[in-house]
């Protein structure tokens, strides 16, 4: 007899200046202290340097700056280490700012859609709790590295 069971995912709620992010906990490889990254005065806005974590240079980048707001670096930043999903062996990772400890939830198949505003890096909102948060594109996120010259 087999059982009927839910589709159930554990997710990660990334909290940044101006919004959440919601990944999936596979997503994220590892959470870091707050680290300054080194970069170029030439870069993107966006661009925050290269961070070090286990002995690799990781592009470290503001989400919020990508959607076009202030980079803000709060007493409680630390940074999310992102595996990269688009298969480039140049790009295993990606490290993002984040303005606190990311919190664990449950999601299942039925989440709620919210309507509301997204930017070019955001696939959807959904209510999470009593929270809205934004899914990213992350795909589009290591194409933004890419085709800034970053990778």
């Amino acid at each position: 007899m087999l059982e009927h069971r839910t589709s159930n995912l554990t997710g990660l709620l990334l909290p940044l200046a101006d919004r959440n992010l919601i990944l999936p906990n596979v997503a994220v490889a590892e959470l870091i202290d707050y680290q300054p990254g080194a970069f170029d005065l030439d870069t993107p806005p966006w661009y925050l340097g290269r961070v070090t974590w286990r002995d690799r240079h990781i592009p470290l980048l503001s989400f919020e700056a990508a959607c076009g707001s202030k980079i803000v670096i709060g007493d409680r930043a630390r940074i999310v280490i992102l595996n990269a999903l688009g298969g480039r062996p140049e790009l295993r990772f990606i490290a993002l700012l984040v303005q606190g400890i990311p919190r664990s939830c449950k999601l299942d198949s039925q989440l709620s859609y919210v309507d509301v505003p997204l930017c070019a890096l955001e696939m959807a909102a959904v209510q999470v709790g009593d929270q809205v948060a934004k899914v990213p594109d992350l795909l589009a996120l290591e194409e933004l590295l890419v085709s800034a010259g970053l990778v």
